[in-house]
Formats: C-alpha cells, structure tokens, sequence
C-alpha cells in the first residue's frame, strides 16, 4: 500500500516577498507562552502592507512575535532601533509602551517559509524605516485584536494618525 504525502488546501494567500510599505495596525499581548527555553511573555506585531490580495480586496496582513524584552540581544529591540533609525536611550529602555507603535509607517521584508505541514506562510524578516517622499499609509479595514467581539470578524480600525513618520 502506498504512502501519499501532499500539500494540505487551504484558500490562505500569503504576502508576497519583498520589501513592503507598512503599517503597524495592532500589538497584542500574548502573555506568558512556554518556549523551548523556558517561559517566556510575547508579543505580537501585525503589519498591513500595501499590496492587496485581489481575492479578498484587503490589504495583507503580517505578523512578527516578539519576546517581550528590550535587552541588547532581544529582537524587538533590534527591529524597534532598525525601524526608528536610532539607538533607545537610557530612559526609553527604562519601560517603552508598544502602543506608540500604532498608526508608525515601515518597511517590512516579507519572506515567505514552508510550516511542517507544508503550508506556505509569510514572514517579517526586517523592518526598516518608512520610505521617505511617499505618502503615509493609514490602517485599513482592521479592528484591533483587544477589540473585536469574540466570534466577529475584522472591521474598520479608527485611529488617528499623526504626521511624524517615527512616532515612538
């Protein structure tokens, strides 16, 4: 008797690859997650990049998760310094509120990646600052994690955006 392995179905489409201008559309604390090294406290970043994905008529969504941790060696320290363009000062690492990140334009590199069930998912690989000279990219058709109705889907996020392009 043969043994098949195949792809499993699925109507997702992932981002496409490549440097993206993006938006920070939600952080969401994950809590405490048990990790490979010990428990940890995540969180997630979701971006919305500018492409739409012509099935659904929404932009793309993608998402980063971070340790929640702006030690030396911690990722969103790296990421958060890359995106501002600048070092955290002595009294930023001291405690900086994630929520500024709301509304903050970038640039993400999407990659894509195989998960071990063989689907293929998109990646936050780097975020840089936003492009200079391009017009700021609101949130579009989002509604933050924290507040959406348990079994409801997205909807329009309302947010104020400021015109500082790094406002955190």
């Amino acid at each position: 008797m043969s043994i098949i392995a195949k792809r499993p179905e699925s109507n997702y489409t992932p981002a496409p690859e490549g440097l993206h201008h993006a938006v920070c559309v939600d952080v969401i604390d994950l809590g405490i997650l048990q990790t490979n090294w010990g428990d940890k406290h995540k969180v997630r970043v979701v971006f919305q990049i500018e492409d739409e994905n012509q099935e659904t008529g929404r932009r793309f969504e993608v998402r980063k998760q971070y340790n929640l941790s702006l030690h030396e060696k911690a990722t969103l320290r790296k990421d958060l310094e890359a995106w501002r363009g600048r070092k955290f000062t002595d009294e930023e690492l001291r405690g900086f509120d994630l929520e500024k990140l709301l509304g903050a334009n970038c640039q993400i590199q999407v990659v894509q990646d195989i998960s071990e069930d063989g689907s293929i998912f998109a990646n936050v690989q780097a975020v840089v600052p936003a492009p200079k000279n391009v017009a700021k990219l609101a949130p579009q058709d989002y509604t933050r994690s924290k507040d959406r109705p348990k079994q409801q889907g997205n909807s329009t996020m309302k947010s104020e955006v400021d015109d500082d392009p790094i406002p955190f």
